[in-house]
């Protein structure tokens, strides 16, 4: 069934419990969801995280013994990893900054942007800054759920696992990164996931949403 309207698919997807081992999500979907997670917003875009797609059974064997034994890390075919900066740099935002002027040349304006960005993430406690990009990691995360919801791929995000030994597995700390979220993609199995069969329950909108007239 093709699944045609955003709220369509986001009634589609839901935290599969239980993936078929046997079914692997093609190529040409994947770049779609991991050029979706390039493309999403982050705060003065810095896009201060880095995704890493696992492929490799015993790396994703690995981290699920890290991760609750969660059985959808090794049953989907693809694992991503958000790992977010351990903190800003000066070095990190002059990379971002020359990125910005070699697509849009030499803007005084947007050097001043990103020294005063400088200016006030340095002085920073490292743990602030992690907090800072982890949460752009997250923004992330949103985008590359719907995206898998639009190219019709199962997934589920997983914050139940122990960062520090993830961090190990993928030698993030050497690369001055911390593991954020997990998020395993793969295909529903249909007659093993209790979760399937269940109606989707969100609140209704007068209970989350508020309107200021």
């Amino acid at each position: 069934m093709t699944q045609n309207t955003l709220i369509e698919q986001l009634n589609w997807r839901y935290a599969t419990k239980k993936m078929d081992a046997n079914k692997v999500v093609p190529q040409d979907k994947i770049d779609a969801i991991v050029e979706a997670v390039r493309m999403a917003p982050t705060s003065s875009g810095t896009q201060p995280f880095e995704l890493f797609v696992v492929t490799n059974s015993e790396v994703r064997s690995e981290i699920r013994n890290a991760a609750s034994d969660q059985a959808q890390i090794t049953e989907g075919s693809h694992l991503l990893v958000f790992a977010a900066w351990d903190n800003y740099t000066a070095e990190r935002i002059d990379e971002v900054t020359a990125l910005s002027t070699g697509e849009r040349g030499e803007l005084p304006m947007l050097n001043a942007y990103y020294e005063n960005l400088k200016n006030n993430y340095l002085p920073r406690d490292a743990e602030v800054n992690y907090a800072h990009a982890a949460r752009q990691a997250y923004i992330a995360l949103g985008v590359a759920l719907v995206a898998a919801a639009e190219q019709q791929v199962d997934s589920t995000p997983m914050e139940g696992f122990e960062p520090g030994k993830v961090d190990e597995i993928l030698g993030l700390k050497e690369r001055g990164l911390r593991s954020v979220v997990l998020l395993p993609l793969g295909y529903r199995d249909p007659a093993a996931d209790w979760l399937l069969p269940m109606k989707k329950v969100r609140k209704p909108l007068a209970a989350i949403v508020n309107h200021i007239d």
